[in-house]
């Protein structure tokens, strides 16, 4: 008989790595949907430090993302606008590319934490509106398994070439 995954685990288990990168971003953060046997919804809890952010303002074009505030205090940058957030907040973030662009910023004075909720549709196409750059994932979903991805691109939309640019 083979071992299944328990179907409950506590977040206090969770080995958090973290990621940072310059001044602005900086987030401890693990998984737990993968470890619960997940494989079409994503789920990490997400710890921010003050004055921090865990990514750049992006919009996914396939997948959704809802985001539940377990503590502390933010704002969420959404194409529309600034929304603030605190303990109990639900946000959600459609997949519908630059239109529903978002960033969770930690704008309190203790830890922000939250669960990030995504599906895990691929290929996924992302904009990254104050940068002007896409990225192109495939193979695996954003959030997933980066050595399964088959196509992992970044560009800008400024490098564009026409269709038929070298083709002879």
């Amino acid at each position: 008989m083979a071992v299944s995954t328990p179907p409950i685990l506590h977040l206090d288990t969770l080995d958090l790595q973290t990621q940072a990168h310059g001044e602005l971003y900086e987030a401890r953060m693990a998984s737990f949907a993968s470890p619960l046997g997940a494989h079409m919804l994503g789920g990490k809890l997400v710890v921010v430090p003050p004055g921090k952010r865990a990514w750049p303002f992006h919009g996914h074009h396939a997948n959704e993302e809802l985001f539940v505030i377990l503590s502390g205090s933010g704002r969420l940058r959404y194409s529309d606008g600034d929304h603030a957030l605190r303990a109990g907040d639900v946000a959600l973030c459609p997949a519908s590319g630059a239109a529903s662009a978002h960033q969770i910023i930690n704008t309190g004075d203790t830890d922000l934490r939250y669960l990030a909720i995504s599906t895990m549709n691929e290929p996924d196409v992302i904009d990254y509106p104050d940068s002007g750059k896409f990225a192109v994932i495939a193979g695996a979903a954003p959030g997933g398994d980066k050595a399964s991805r088959s196509v992992d691109h970044v560009g800008r939309y400024a490098d564009a070439v026409g269709y038929w640019d070298d083709e002879t």
